[in-house]
């Protein structure tokens, strides 16, 4: 459990947290897929129970005393099938909508890379939706830079 700045806590998610972390699940998806996002938050939690029961490991919270958790980060450490070298992925970064939003995504951010030192990764990916600007300049201020851009064409058929 790491106490910082501003009365905030980050500490590793529990079981309890599920139903939270399922709300933030929902918002990141309704940003990243808009119309296509699954936003029943049962599917969420299934999901993340299934997770925890892996591995906690690199998921964590930030919250105020008993206040509700204020946000939540959840990074993964994998290996490159062709080239078996170990990267980092940061799955989900989610605030509140909070006066305190930036300090906490800082705060949240900040214990996923000390968390990835910690078990000798070298390379950090995470995406981010184009039209996510307060999560891309988080990425930006930790020196993260853009390097790939995914293209979509809907509705195939109508085109020629």
């Amino acid at each position: 459990m790491h106490d910082d700045s501003d009365g905030f806590t980050v500490r590793q998610a529990r079981e309890d947290d599920v139903s939270r972390l399922a709300e933030f699940e929902v918002e990141i998806a309704k940003i990243s897929f808009a119309d296509d996002a699954i936003t029943a938050v049962e599917v969420h939690e299934k999901r993340l129970s299934k997770a925890m029961a892996r591995s906690r490991d690199g998921m964590f919270v930030a919250c105020r005393g008993d206040r509700p958790t204020d946000g939540w980060v959840w990074i993964t450490v994998n290996t490159n099938p062709m080239s078996g070298q170990c990267y980092a992925n940061f799955r989900s970064l989610a605030v509140a909508d909070v006066p305190e939003r930036t300090l906490i995504g800082e705060l949240l951010l900040r214990r996923g890379l000390e968390y990835v030192r910690a078990q000798g990764v070298e390379e950090i990916v995470g995406k981010v939706h184009v039209q996510n600007v307060r999560m891309r300049a988080l990425y930006r201020q930790f020196d993260f830079e853009a390097t790939h851009l995914t293209m979509r064409l809907r509705k195939v058929g109508s085109r020629s």
